[in-house]
């Protein structure tokens, strides 16, 4: 039993992208006493750093900024090359971006692009946000980074060069790279049954693709084809040991460029087990 749930049920909270599904497959039934909470990627960060959730999958660089944390499960969401749902739609050459537009769902993404236009072509732009509901028509940055189910329909205008994060930085670094993964808040102090079960429902989950996303494809306006191809091909959801390179090496880039605001975990050095 996890002792601190005596009084109340475990408060988790899942990312609501077509890309986390595989990861929350039966887990309601798996963990039949947990509240689940869908939400955004920088929301979930929010409440659990608010103390409004236990557990949480969130973005990575919030593992780094946060307090007290732990990664909880060997399950999360990476992927080593491509991944289609995090793109930064560009207007002009990347060395020549001035301004840029964030996907307001976003935390890691928003700080690999920076990362990535900072060391790969010599420039630091201004930030602005990109309200949940928009889309790139709604912003005249000269690039747009959207993250999740909305970054996988065309946009209506053209651009001059789309970059797909995922595939940049794996041509770059050679290394997976985490999107999310799943941390306990150090008020959690027997995880045992939680890891359990998440690392349950992400096996579940991955053998479950092709009925997700024959599910998932007419609620999200895709082909079946295309929402099984990109969970199968384009997302890996094991934490294996070229994930942890992966993360460090990015925990290092960020914190060169300021991304982590000094606030760093004492676990924030990307010691798995």
């Amino acid at each position: 039993m996890i002792t601190q749930l005596s009084t109340r049920p475990l408060r988790l909270g899942a990312v609501s992208y077509l890309n986390s599904r595989p990861l929350i497959e039966n887990l309601q039934e798996l963990l039949p006493q947990a509240r689940i909470v869908l939400d955004y990627p920088s929301r979930l960060a929010d409440g659990l750093s608010a103390g409004d959730l236990d557990v949480a999958l969130i973005p990575s660089v919030e593992y780094f900024r946060g307090t007290g944390y732990t990664i909880l499960s060997s399950a999360c969401v990476a992927a080593r090359g491509p991944v289609m749902s995090v793109r930064l739609y560009c207007r002009t050459h990347p060395g020549d971006i001035q301004r840029v537009a964030m996907d307001e769902g976003s935390r890691t993404s928003a700080a690999l692009t920076r990362v990535i236009l900072a060391e790969r072509y010599g420039v630091s732009p201004s930030v602005e946000p990109l309200p949940l509901d928009a889309d790139t028509a709604h912003s005249d940055a000269d690039a747009v980074l959207l993250i999740g189910d909305r970054a996988m329909h065309p946009p209506r205008e053209p651009f001059a060069q789309v970059v797909d994060l995922g595939q940049m930085w794996y041509e770059w670094t050679g290394l997976p790279f985490v999107f999310a993964m799943w941390v306990a808040a150090g008020r959690v102090h027997d995880t045992q049954t939680v890891e359990q079960a998440l690392n349950a429902a992400r096996d579940q989950g991955v053998a479950a693709i092709d009925a997700i996303a024959s599910r998932e494809a007419v609620r999200l306006g895709l082909t079946e084809e295309t929402a099984r191809t990109y969970l199968s091909q384009h997302l890996n959801y094991h934490l294996t040991s070229a994930e942890r390179s992966g993360l460090e090496l990015f925990r290092r880039l960020a914190e060169q460029q300021g991304l982590l605001s000094g606030q760093r975990s004492a676990a924030s050095h990307v010691a798995l087990t």
